[in-house]
């Protein structure tokens, strides 16, 4: 029989339980999965909880990305057969032994990539991959100094920025964060817990401003980091689990700077074209190896309690996976 994580009512983990749960034949547009891996992120353990922007319905089950073997695709599906390694995203529905996704959101993943590194790929590449891209308009040559360089989005805005072209300073809050970040190829790297951040930021760029701040961390971050940015910077910001700043807006008149929203959720509704493009050049560069995620603990699903608990310190330098 298989399985699936639920809860019948949001909040803390002590409310889901494993539990019997198949999800039946995929409807037309839908492809089902055997769930191989499943990626456990700081957003789930908020979603779970009831503590994120928006509620799901209940029974939820937990998880927005996995990946598999399809066992099955539904009468109008094309671009997917039974037997093919993919991967799926969604808001919810992942932490389960098999899993029923429409098409639109699965995708075939190349053989440079396992189903663990698949499963924990695509939510953060395509984050990365809006915000420096789409949004930041990083080019080569100029500074990118990325927050939180330690987790997920924030290693793989690391890689980016090493594959355009520019000069990458990694802020991160642990030594095995940095040593990662730097092993993907940092230029250099700073403790976000020193007293001295700023300037030893600065001195990571001898001295100069910087051109582009990734931040998916947001709280005191943000505006140490804003006030590091040269002329006509851009700060994009992509998450805030350190709380929601207060950032003076004269700051930004200051050094015409701009502020800029990075929402992955809305491309996908407002721009989807965009998004599957997106979606096709991040796989390209997995196959070619520039983007590739790391993977710090892996749990058995029975220990999911567990592993949201991890993902909810944030003290791990990598992703964490459940196994099915």
């Amino acid at each position: 029989m298989t399985r699936a994580v639920i809860g019948d009512e949001l909040g803390p983990l002590s409310n889901y339980t494993l539990r019997n749960h198949d999800p039946g034949p995929p409807g037309p547009k839908e492809v089902r999965l055997a769930v191989k891996a499943i990626g456990v992120s700081f957003v789930d353990v908020l979603v779970s909880e009831g503590r994120y922007q928006a509620l799901p319905p209940v029974p939820f089950i937990p998880g927005s990305e996995c990946a598999g073997i399809v066992e099955a695709v539904g009468r109008e599906v094309t671009a997917l057969s039974v037997g093919q390694r993919v991967v799926a995203n969604g808001w919810h529905g992942m932490f389960a032994d098999v899993v029923k996704a429409p098409a639109r959101s699965v995708w075939p993943i190349p053989d440079s990539l396992s189903f663990e590194a698949a499963a924990v790929f695509m939510v953060s590449s395509m984050t990365a991959w809006h915000g420096l891209i789409d949004r930041g308009e990083l080019k080569a040559g100029e500074t990118l100094l990325v927050l939180g360089a330690g987790g997920a989005t924030g290693l793989a805005a690391v890689q980016l920025g090493i594959w355009r072209g520019a000069r990458v300073i990694a802020s991160a809050s642990s030594e095995a964060k940095r040593r990662l970040a730097l092993e993907a190829g940092a230029h250099a790297a700073v403790d976000s817990r020193s007293s001295d951040w700023r300037e030893e930021g600065k001195a990571a760029n001898g001295g100069k401003p910087i051109d582009v701040v990734f931040d998916p961390v947001g709280g005191e971050a943000t505006e140490r980091a804003f006030r590091a940015l040269g002329w006509k910077g851009r700060h994009l910001v992509v998450g805030f689990p350190a709380g929601t700043p207060a950032l003076a807006t004269n700051l930004t008149l200051l050094k015409s700077a701009s502020l800029v929203g990075v929402n992955l959720g809305g491309l996908g509704e407002n721009d989807p074209d965009l998004g599957r493009a997106n979606q096709t050049r991040v796989l390209e560069l997995a196959a070619q190896g520039l983007l590739a995620p790391a993977i710090a603990e892996r749990f058995p699903l029975d220990r999911f309690a567990d592993a949201m608990a991890e993902a909810a310190k944030g003290d791990t330098a990598g992703r964490i996976v459940l196994i099915p």
